[in-house]
């Protein structure tokens, strides 16, 4: 009988048929067998829940200080931002229009902060038909008549020389009555000629006086005889003593007005084509160009052509021209200067001007030219602008006007020169001629320059040049 190596070594692997042949074993014979089982996995531990929303809880957590920590910076990248923009001058003050900026107490205070100045222009005005003084308060935001208590020469001269004339022009102070209660500004006690006019006033809710300042910086709009025919004439010596004739080689070139006796108006495309100063001759007090052989010639130190001039629209066709010596308005009666349109002077159509130009007559074109007069009347911009007419090419700073009457043998050709209006007994230069529409064209009214529109401009290039070498 084999024995089975494996019997005592392990455990045993018996058929049923063997299991039946061996005996019994005994109680004291049977031994402990130990069987090795291989353990199977154990199953995953199943986790608890709360773990679990623990970390979900946690992250929730670190996403909100994030978003907290993102707002807060944001709002402090407003506020510095905010801080920045409410603390720079340009909000509680003004631009230079040179990219700088001051604070609205530096403007007009007398000291000139912006690089080119203009903080300290534009500070003193006349107003309307009186020429009332009146000079922009930085305290009070306002522009305000100035009392004329304690007023002197001294002053007035100071003034006009802020507006923008020569001293040497200066004419004189006047008062007018008032009984305002909209506040004034006042001299102070002691005056020093050395500062500005802006740090000679306060403001002063009275005045004691009762009456402001009427300031004529120079003789302007006066001497002529406004009862005349409305048709197209000859004018008379001595009528209009602020026309001028412009020559270039001995030959007249374009009109133009007096405004002062170192400044004249006239178009810019008059000058386009010849800008230098020692080409022209200015002539005062003459109704025909040939006269200049007998009439002394002023010389022109500066020419100035408005910057934004389009010669092909016409838009911005003024300039200006400076005389190397000023004009003796008080030696002669034809020689005078029209006024400029101060502020608050209201002259709108249909209102009644005259122009004077260089001219000829129709049939007689090849003559001489004479100073020539026509009444006119101003007309909306709007009926300029139609179809029939300009087709709107008219601009904010153009006007235009029809001859009253038509006249048949007479033609103006003539370019710069002026258009003036009466008002309240005194002459206003209203344009400066432009464009003139064909002798026989009905529809075609004349345009001229808008003094009006141009007003700051004129009295900026004023005082750029009023201390230019004589």
């Amino acid at each position: 009988m084999t024995t089975n190596p494996y019997l005592d070594s392990g455990p045993s692997f018996i058929h049923e048929e063997d299991e039946r042949k061996l005996p019994q074993p005994s109680r004291s014979e049977v031994k402990p067998q130990y069987v090795h089982q291989v353990a199977s996995k154990p199953p995953p531990e199943i986790s608890s829940s709360v773990p679990k929303r623990k970390g979900v809880k946690q992250r929730c957590v670190k996403f909100t200080v994030a978003a907290v920590i993102c707002l807060l910076l944001l709002l402090l990248v407003a506020g510095i931002l905010l801080a920045y923009y409410f603390s720079s001058s340009c909000v509680h003050g003004r631009q230079c229009g040179d990219g700088g900026c001051v604070w609205e107490s530096q403007w007009c205070d007398g000291v000139t902060d912006c690089p080119a100045g203009q903080d300290e222009t534009n500070c003193v005005r006349l107003h309307g038909s009186s020429f009332l003084l009146q000079v922009y308060s930085t305290q009070s935001k306002t522009w305000r008549t100035v009392c004329s208590h304690g007023w002197t020469d001294q002053q007035g001269r100071a003034s006009c020389q802020q507006v923008g004339y020569s001293s040497g022009t200066y004419f004189k102070s006047g008062q007018q009555m008032t009984d305002s209660d909209d506040g004034f500004l006042i001299v102070k006690s002691h005056f020093n000629p050395e500062a500005s006019i802006l740090q000679q006033l306060v403001l002063s809710d009275t005045c004691p006086s009762n009456s402001v300042v009427a300031l004529h910086c120079t003789d302007c709009g006066r001497g002529v005889n406004s009862s005349r025919a409305s048709g197209g004439q000859m004018a008379s010596s001595g009528a209009w003593p602020w026309q001028v004739s412009l020559q270039v080689a001995g030959s007249h070139r374009c009109g133009g007005a007096v405004i002062s006796p170192y400044w004249i108006v006239t178009a810019a495309h008059c000058v386009a084509r010849a800008s230098s100063p020692g080409d022209w001759a200015v002539y005062v007090g003459i109704l025909d160009p040939s006269d200049s052989l007998f009439n002394p010639a002023y010389s022109v130190s500066r020419i100035i052509a408005h910057e934004g001039f389009n010669s092909v629209t016409r838009m911005n066709d003024i300039a200006l021209m400076r005389l190397s010596k000023p004009l003796d308005i008080t030696a002669s009666s034809n020689i005078g200067p029209v006024c400029l349109p101060n502020v608050g002077l209201n002259i709108t159509a249909p209102q009644k001007g005259w122009i004077t130009q260089f001219g000829f007559t129709v049939n007689g074109d090849s003559g001489p030219l004479q100073l020539m007069e026509a009444q006119v009347s101003l007309i909306e911009t709007a009926d300029c602008n139609s179809s029939i007419a300009y087709n709107g090419r008219i601009s904010q700073d153009m006007l235009c006007a029809r001859e009253t009457e038509a006249v048949a043998d007479k033609c103006h050709t003539d370019s710069g020169g002026p258009l003036v209006s009466l008002s309240d007994g005194v002459w206003w230069l209203t344009g400066d001629s432009i464009w003139r529409g064909h002798c026989t064209e009905q529809n075609r009214p004349g345009v001229y320059g808008n003094v009006t529109y141009f007003l700051d401009w004129i009295y900026h290039q004023m005082r750029k040049h009023q201390d230019d070498q004589r």
